[in-house]
């Protein structure tokens, strides 16, 4: 059995930008950090797709890994979204995360160049074999054009620092199959806030979230209520939130949650192209919803 690197809520946290250079607001991300830790999220992750990290030039993701181990200072754990579609960059920018002391990795399956399943395992071995700190990897098909498999999974189940896999294909046949192939061997992260109580039931350890930037508390909750034995409970809060939970991902994920954050008070800035200023309609309708779940003061 593999402990896991964290049980709970672990928010995919988004970066703020200054507004007139688009530089990281690390002020506003040290205000932000507190109030996740303070409202119960589990871990962080630094640098993901909600983080912008394709956007962020080498030298801002390194830096954005740094002042968060640094500023989080181990009071819940730092999971640095490392992945690339170049083994050889992912594997340098890896092991700046283990040195600047990340408590793990996030490691998103190589994007556009649609690598064989082969391909996958011979990529996730090389970091592995690399580093020296428990990796996640991270499947989302939908945004990267290949799934990895379970039983590519059950493959890297077997070299110790796999952790898990966030599993964000949406297909819960395939985790119930990873759960089926793999057993405690490979821990569950929900890779999509509305399936928590399906990937829960499927042995699941928790969620990396969206949702959390907004409603950190209620995502912890949620999933904690499954920890406890409160299946129904958990499902119930899922149900409260779900409409919340899909306003987030009306255009692409960081764009809703961005503005979310920023109508919410807080000075999160733009997205970075090539992502673009919401659609007005969407705008006024993840605003009504934010307001309906009195999320804007």
């Amino acid at each position: 059995m593999k402990e896991p690197v964290f049980t709970g809520s672990a928010v995919a946290i988004i970066t703020p930008f200054k507004n007139d250079d688009l530089s990281i607001n690390y002020d506003e991300f040290k205000k932000f950090i507190d109030w996740q830790i303070d409202n119960g999220t589990d871990a962080i992750v630094i640098c993901g797709t909600s983080g912008e990290a394709s956007t962020l030039s080498t030298a801002e993701h390194y830096e954005a890994f740094k002042f968060c181990v640094d500023y989080v200072n181990k009071r819940v754990p730092v999971i640095a979204g490392a992945g690339s579609n170049n083994t050889e960059y992912g594997i340098r920018t890896a092991k700046k995360a283990c040195e600047y002391g990340a408590d793990a990795l996030l490691l998103v399956t190589p994007y556009y160049n649609k690598c064989t399943q082969k391909g996958l395992y011979e990529n996730y071995k090389a970091y592995h074999d690399a580093t020296d700190k428990p990796i996640i990897l991270y499947n989302v098909p939908s945004r990267t054009g290949v799934n990895l498999a379970p039983e590519t999974l059950k493959k890297l189940s077997e070299l110790p620092r796999i952790n898990g896999v966030k599993e964000a294909s949406g297909d819960i046949s395939q985790v119930m199959k990873i759960r089926a192939l793999c057993g405690d061997d490979i821990n569950i992260w929900s890779g999509n806030d509305d399936q928590i109580p399906a990937v829960m039931s499927c042995g699941g350890k928790g969620v990396i979230s969206v949702l959390a930037n907004v409603c950190p508390q209620e995502t912890h909750d949620m999933v904690q209520k499954y920890l406890d034995g409160d299946a129904f409970g958990c499902t119930d809060m899922m149900a409260e939130y779900l409409e919340l939970a899909n306003a987030l991902f009306c255009e692409v994920n960081p764009i809703p949650v961005k503005n979310a954050c920023n109508m919410m008070g807080w000075n999160m800035g733009p997205c970075r192209m090539p992502l673009s200023e919401m659609e007005e309609k969407n705008y006024n309708y993840l605003k009504g919803v934010l307001d309906k779940y009195g999320l804007i003061k």
